[in-house]
């Protein structure tokens, strides 16, 4: 199985494949449809992300935790 992921914007119903994938995109596919709400406007047109945009802040404290290097990969 082979994934694609590109932005598009649906017109009259029909969701647009990119002129890079219409000759690898040619049998029966899959869809699955996520509303993207841009950040900024520029977000999508440039099809960039911000790193932070990509991570989720950490849900574990550790502050005050020490390790040496042994400790560490001993673990």
């Amino acid at each position: 199985m082979q994934t694609y992921e590109f932005y598009a914007k649906p017109k009259n119903g029909a969701i647009p494949i990119p002129d890079q994938y219409k000759n690898q995109i040619t049998d029966n596919i899959f869809v699955i449809v996520l509303e993207k709400k841009p950040l900024k406007p520029n977000h999508e047109e440039t099809g960039t992300r911000k790193k932070t945009d990509l991570l989720s802040p950490p849900s574990l404290s550790t502050k005050g935790w020490k390790f040496n290097r042994e400790e560490a990969n001993a673990r």
